[in-house]
Formats: structure tokens, sequence, C-alpha cells
């Protein structure tokens, strides 16, 4: 329904050349979305291709690897009906995000998130689990299936089977020798000519986040020994946003009086480092992208240890299973450089001199396993009714052949953090933290998102019954003010006009619902209810004061109360950034195809979408369009190119767009919405609305505040979405709404 153009074969946006982008063509019906599309969107910003993340069958994501994380907002019980009720108050959201979507109602989409992460559940006891690995382990004695023996072979081999090709080093973010984004690095100036007696070198780097980005506070080198080689704190270049205190263990004051940088430690591995070295360490690409070196001979132990999906074992969790060694203790603040290039270079040796067969006989991921079940086992008293409902499933058989979605998200190196008010995660698959209010929620996400890759956030407006209680009255008046935007008045006319000419006339502004004369007046007038707003506000702009039947007549809109603000909601649609580069077009005969229209508009300028609706119920093409642009500057010279233009016997008249989007599916589902209610029950809905009504636009203008805050405070290229996850309740279901978005250095969402 996009007029030919897919989503994947779309052109790359220019700013993609440069650094992340998002692109989504999402009109009319394309704008409704499920909610496993929206999980594939998630797994590949936060996963990407190197960990067999695919990209997106709805949308396409530029530069993933370049991506600093991902952030999810979650408006806990509330719905796209609460985003339109209180849309001059959401000024942040309608200004930052220009990609919006539907989504089915979701009662709790944390919980959706990472449900399928409660298959990791005992028969009986994590103990019990444990105590019987051994005969899980016979039970899979038959190893050709694990991904160590299909990747390597059951045979021992020397180191250089084990270092990464070229190729497999670009899959994975290495800087390499003329790769995108490694100007100016720095070649060690070590060769490929490694044997399997060539010297290990364990590496490891602690970072802080700056204005530049990533860069190294401190880097330690280990011999094949053990022996420390370099232990080395390091001067960032640019400013500290963040140290990282919790992981990197610097703070400020350590490096007050270093002045060691980031040259001076590239000269010296550079002179430290024999021809043939092979550096090992944990995710070793990041730390040479922060050191900003090539270096041709890797061993990367996430990588080594290989399992299925594109997941990967932390370095604490090697440690332990392999080496029997604690490192990363929770009691000191920050990691040891020092111990975990130890850690990686001995479980390279382990590998290398036990070879894969013996590895894959530890049974690593029964040994996990068992290790979250411990973890959920000690966490099971904490247990809130609110939370994921991962309680009641604990006596459930255990299934343990699917990864959840979280767990695959651990690749990154880290838990991701769920913040909110009520148990959002009992898995341990999380950092949870529960807060009492949306301003403590806030400050923790100010201090802990910029420390995850992948973060939800979970505000509310307040208790659920009170939300739920408000709801059909809040629908009713949102619909009641949509039909009268959609409304207008004309007259007066001649007490014999003919209905057929201003049927005729009003008709090539867009569909008309319906057309009723007004008998109360001296003189008639009509009142026509359109199905679009476009259409509405295009006869009030262009036939008020215009000759229509034989009569010169005035076009208006009711005057009442809730439409007092209807020119200033009309403005800031216009302005709407999801409305940017999209223009209406009335006046289409009904024979026009999606094919003959892109004919006919060929000629206009970077037109880049169009979008023929068509009509829900007979699912005829309508006699309308829109027409997305690559830029507004191409918008504005196309409602020029249009004014007065006639295709084929119609005159044509468009304007800029006011729901282009996924806003236009839910008028149409409003229209042909007529479902009737008791007036006594309306009115007191609406005498209970009215009484709270003024307490929700202080607290959703408080809560918009929250986010621009919280998106103010977020890296540039950090995926950006937000959810009104939608109502379930006795009074009828409403739709989710999502907005998305990558944040570009002007603080916008990219492309």
């Amino acid at each position: 329904g996009l007029g030919g153009l897919s989503l994947t074969g779309r052109k790359r946006p220019r700013e993609a050349e440069k650094s992340c982008c998002l692109s989504a063509a999402l009109l009319g019906e394309d704008s409704e979305i499920s909610q496993e599309q929206l999980f594939e969107l998630l797994k590949y910003a936060a996963l990407g291709e190197c960990h067999d993340a695919a990209q997106p069958s709805w949308c396409h994501i530029y530069h993933q690897s370049h991506l600093a994380g991902v952030v999810v907002v979650v408006l806990h019980g509330m719905s796209q009906l609460h985003f339109y009720r209180f849309y001059l108050q959401f000024k942040h959201l309608r200004k930052v995000f220009q990609h919006r979507f539907t989504l089915t109602p979701s009662a709790n989409f944390p919980v959706s998130l990472y449900g399928e992460g409660t298959n990791l559940k005992p028969q009986n006891t994590a103990q019990g689990l444990t105590s019987t690995s051994s005969e899980c382990i016979s039970k899979s004695s038959d190893l050709k299936w694990d991904p160590i023996i299909q990747r390597y072979g059951e045979k021992k081999q020397g180191l250089t089977s084990y270092t990464l090709t070229l190729e497999e080093q670009k899959k994975n973010d290495y800087p390499t020798e003329g790769s995108p984004g490694c100007k100016g690095f720095i070649s060690t100036e070590c060769d490929q000519q490694r044997t399997d007696s060539s010297p290990l070198f364990g590496l490891d780097c602690e970072m802080c986040l700056t204005a530049k980005g990533n860069e190294v506070t401190r880097v330690s080198l280990v011999d094949a020994q053990g022996q420390c080689l370099l232990n080395e704190l390091v001067k960032p270049q640019s400013t500290v946003v963040n140290y990282r205190t919790r992981f990197s263990g610097i703070t400020k004051k350590m490096l007050l009086p270093v002045k060691t940088r980031l040259s001076d430690i590239q000269a010296r591995l550079k002179k430290m480092l024999p021809h043939d070295a092979v550096l090992v360490g944990h995710s070793l690409n990041s730390d040479l992208q922060a050191l900003e070196m090539i270096h041709p001979s890797v061993i990367d132990t996430s990588l080594l240890f290989a399992r299925s999906e594109g997941r990967r074992f932390k370095l604490k969790f090697l440690a332990k299973a392999v080496l029997g060694k604690e490192i990363q203790c929770e009691q000191r603040i920050g990691h040891d450089p020092t111990e975990d290039a130890r850690a990686a270079l001995e479980l390279a040796q382990f590998f290398i001199e036990q070879g894969p067969t013996k590895v894959a006989e530890l049974n690593l991921e029964m040994l996990l396993t068992a290790e979250k079940l411990a973890e959920v086992s000690q966490n099971k008293a904490a247990l809130q009714p609110q939370g994921c409902g991962f309680q009641e499933q604990l006596n459930e058989p255990p299934h343990l052949s699917k990864p959840c979605f979280l767990d695959c998200l651990q690749v990154t190196g880290q838990k991701p953090l769920l913040l909110g008010r009520q148990g959002l995660d009992s898995s341990g698959l999380c950092q949870s933290n529960v807060s009492t209010s949306n301003k403590q929620i806030l400050q923790r996400a100010l201090e802990d998102v910029p420390l995850s890759k992948f973060s939800i956030i979970e505000f509310s407006l307040g208790p659920e019954h009170v939300a739920s209680h408000l709801h059909a009255g809040l629908h009713e008046k949102v619909r009641s003010k949509l039909t009268d935007m959609l409304t207008i008045y004309a007259g007066p006319f001649e007490n014999n006009f003919c209905m057929k000419s201003v049927k005729k006339e009003f008709g090539r502004c867009g569909p008309i619902q319906s057309v009723t004369v007004v008998t109360e007046t001296f003189q008639p007038f009509v009142c026509i209810q359109y199905e679009v707003l476009e259409a509405a506000q295009l006869a009030v702009e262009r036939l008020n004061g215009a000759e229509v039947a034989g009569s010169c007549i005035q076009v208006q809109r009711q005057v009442t109360a809730a439409m007092l603000d209807c020119n200033a909601l009309i403005k800031e649609l216009e302005l709407d950034v999801e409305n940017e580069g999209v223009i209406y077009v009335a006046g289409l005969k009904k024979s026009l195809t999606e094919t003959d229209l892109q004919e006919e508009f060929s000629q206009l300028k970077d037109l880049e979408t169009l979008f023929l609706p068509k009509d829900l119920q007979s699912g005829k093409h309508r006699n309308y369009c829109f027409l997305k642009f690559q830029n507004s500057q191409s918008a504005v010279d196309a409602l020029e190119a249009l004014n007065g233009w006639t295709m084929r016997g119609g005159e044509l008249r468009s304007r800029n767009a006011l729901a282009a989007g996924h806003l236009w599916r839910w008028i149409q589902q409003m229209n042909h919405s007529n479902r009737k209610k008791g007036k006594h029950i309306f009115f007191e809905q609406m005498e209970q609305l009215s009484n709270s009504e003024q307490e929700l636009r202080r607290k959703v203008k408080t809560l918009d505040h929250h986010i621009k805050k919280l998106y103010r405070s977020l890296q540039s290229n950090t995926l950006c979405v937000v959810l009104f996850p939608g109502v379930n309740s006795t009074h009828g279901a409403q739709a989710a709404l999502g907005l998305m978005g990558i944040k570009d250095d002007e603080g916008r969402s990219a492309c």
C-alpha cells in the first residue's frame, strides 16, 4: 500500500552515510505493526547482524554498529487515545519523533518483551538441576550439534586456527585497514606471519563516556605467563560526561594528576608487541576501537566459546565455569582490567590446550542455566503480585531450547536496565530498580541509562483503577471533538438550492460522510461531516466566501467550548514532525490506480512515497491521496505546482497533511464506530472526566517534560522508542501507539 515502494528498497538517506539512521515509511494502513515486528526492530538494534539478528522487515536501520544504545520508554496505562486527547500537552513527543505506528494493546509491555525468558525455570529447584547436570551431559553425549564443535570440529588445533579472519573481524566491528570509521587509527605494524608458537598477550581497557564517545581511561596488557606488562591510567582528550565508575572503577580524582594520553599508550604498545603477537581479549573489538589501533592477529574469547544464535557468554561466567576463578566481584567498585586481561588470556590457553571437544563437554549452556535458576531462587521471596507473572510459572517443566529476548541482549556485555514503579523483572536477566514516583524514576534513569546498552523506563500517570475508570469518558470526549473538527457548516443558500451542486463542490475537498440541511435558520444551511481532517480544513480555507449553488456562502466550524482551541490544534498538527514533507491531494477520480497516480505525479521533484487510501469497508480506492517528499521545500514546491492542476478532467485541491500517518487510520476507525451509550452513563462519565481532566493535563505536561529531559541526556545515535502500550478494559480496547527515532547531534530524531 505504498505506491509500489518497498521499505527495504528505498534509497539510503544522505545522512546515513555519516551516522545511524532509521528509515520507515509509515503511512495509512502500513502504520500498524505487530509486537513481533517491534521486537524484531529492538533485537536488531541491540545486537546487529554480527549476532545473527535480522534487519527488520518493516523499516531499516543504517549503520547499526554505530548505535550508542537502545532506550524504550513505556507510558503505563496509556494509549493513543491519551496522546491525541492531550496532544497539545505532549509538546516534546510530537516535535521530536518522526516515525509513529499503531500496536495491538499490551497489558504489560515489559513482560511481553521478556516473557520468553520465563522458559528458564527449574522442575524442582536450582540445586536439584545442578546436581543432575552430569545426567544432562550424558544425555547429550553426541556433541556434534554443539556450536563449538560445529565451528571448530572435534580435534585439537594450534592457536592460528582460533584467530579471527579478516572477514570475521569486519563482521564483528573490529578496526581494519581501510574500513569506514578507522581513519587516523594507528597500526601496531605487526604482520600476519603468525604461527602456532606465536606469543599470546591479554589486553583489556576501561572506558569512560566523553563528548566524543567512548574513550580509554585505563589500559592493561599481560604476557603469556600472566605477568602484567602495562597497567596505565589515560587522560581522555574530550570532556568526560560519565566516568562509569561502577564498571570502570575510574573517578575524576584518579585522573586529575594523569598526564598520559592515548598517543603515548599507542606508541608504547607498538614498541612492546613483537611482529607476530596475537592479542587476546573478551569482545576485544571494543578495546581496539577505543585505543584507535589496528592489529591483524586476535583471539576473541566471547566468540571462541561459541553459543547458538549469536549469543555470547560473559567473561565473569566463563572465568568461574572454566577456570574456577571469581572476577569482577560485586564488593569491589569497578573492574580490574589486569584481572580481566589475564582471565581472557587463560581462557584462550585452556581452549587451545584442551581442544574443542573437552570444552564442549563442560556443557557451559547448562551451567549458565543453573546459575540463572539459582538467582531466580534467591529472588523468589521478593516477587510482587504486579510483576511479570513469573512466580506462577515456576512449577512448569523446563524448556531450555529457545533463548529469550533479554538473554540474547546480554551479549552486549551487561544486563539490560529496567526502571519503574513495580517489580518489572524477576528472572534475574535485568538490572531492575523499583521507584515510588516518576520523578524518582527519571533521576535513576539519568544516572543509569548511559551505563546500559538496552534500557526500559516505565512511567505512569497514576493508579490503574483511576485510568480505567476514566477511559470510557475520555474515549467519548475525544470522539466528540474529532467529529466537531470533521464537521463544517455552509450557507446561507437560497430556499430552492441544488443539493447535488453543493455535494459536488464540497466533495472536491475530500470524502464526505454525511450531508444534512439545517432547518432552524431563516435561510438554509448545510452541515457536512468529512472523513478526513484535511478535507474539512480545505473546505474552510477554499470555499469560505465562494459562490456555491448560486449563493455566496460562509464556511465555518461550530463554535463550542471544546472547539475554542481548534485553530491552535490544526496549526500544531501541520507543524507535527510526522507530517513534515507530506501533502494531501483531493479531487482524484476513483477509477485512478496507484500506477496511474505514480505516472501523473512523476514530474514532482523528490517524491518519495505515494499512499492511496482504501475504504475500510468496501476496499475501494478513495478520491484523495497523500504524497511524501524527501524534504519540506519539495513539498512546498509541489503544493504550488498542484494549485489549479487538473487530472483527467478533475480539478485537484491540496494542502499540508494533518493526519497522514497512523492517525489517519485511527480517525477512520472512529468514524465507523457507532457504539451507542445511555445518556445518563455518558453524562456521568463526562462529569467525572471534567473533574479530573485539569489534573490529568498537569500530569501529562510534567510527564512530557520528564521524557524531554531524559531524551536530551541520551548520547547521539541512540535509538529511542516511546510506547503508549494501550488499554484493555470493560469499556473496550484502545490500541497502543509507538513513537521512535534515532537521536542526532542536534537532539532530534534522525531521518
